[in-house]
C-alpha cells in the first residue's frame, strides 16, 4: 500500500528518495548560520562561553552557548524543528510522523529547561529568525547581571 518506507538498499537511508536525504544531510545541528552570527555578537561585546557542550553532565542535551559561571545555557532553536509559532509550517508529506517529531521535540524542550532550571540554571532560547542583535543585547543583560560571585566577563583595567 505504500504506507512504509523501506531503506534504500545503496544508502541504508529511510529517505524516501536521494533529494530528499540530501535536503536532511544539508541540516546541520550545530554551527549554523544564526548560531554563528548570534556568537559573534556576544564575543564582540567581551562574553566569554564555551559552544555545544552539556550545561549538566548528567543531562545528554548540548546548549549552543554555555555560560558555566554564570550557569546560563543558551539555545537557538530551528523555527521548523522546534515548531516556531509563529514560522512553523507541517510538512505535506509524511505528515504525521513530521507532526510527531515537532511536538517530540517541544516536549523535549520543555523538559531540557524545567531540569537546568531546577538545578539553579538560567535557560535563554532564542528563535532562528529572532533579530540577533536584540537577541545579543537580551543576552548580555542577563550575563552581566548574573550572580555577583562569578567570574569577571571582561578584564580588569589597572
Amino acid at each position: 500500500m505504500g504506507l512504509l518506507l523501506v531503506p534504500n538498499a545503496g544508502t541504508g537511508s529511510w529517505a524516501k528518495s536521494p533529494a530528499v536525504r540530501a535536503v536532511m544531510r544539508a541540516n546541520k545541528s550545530r554551527d549554523t548560520g544564526p548560531e554563528r552570527r548570534l556568537r559573534s555578537l556576544l564575543h564582540r561585546r567581551g562574553l566569554r562561553y564555551r559552544v555545544n557542550v552539556r550545561p549538566l553532565n548528567a543531562l545528554r542535551r548540548t546548549a549552543d552557548v554555555v555560560f558555566p559561571a554564570a550557569r546560563i545555557a543558551v539555545f537557538i532553536d530551528g523555527c521548523y524543528w522546534h515548531g516556531c509559532p509563529e514560522h512553523y509550517r507541517p510538512a505535506r508529506v509524511n505528515g504525521t510522523f513530521w507532526q510527531a517529531k515537532i511536538d517530540g521535540n517541544r516536549v523535549r524542550d520543555g523538559e531540557t529547561d524545567r531540569l537546568l532550571v531546577d538545578a539553579g540554571w538560567t535557560v535563554i532560547r532564542v528563535w532562528e529568525h529572532e533579530d540577533l542583535t536584540r537577541a545579543a543585547d537580551r543576552i548580555e543583560n542577563v550575563v552581566r547581571h548574573a550572580r555577583p560571585c562569578a567570574a569577571p566577563l571582561t578584564p580588569s583595567a589597572g
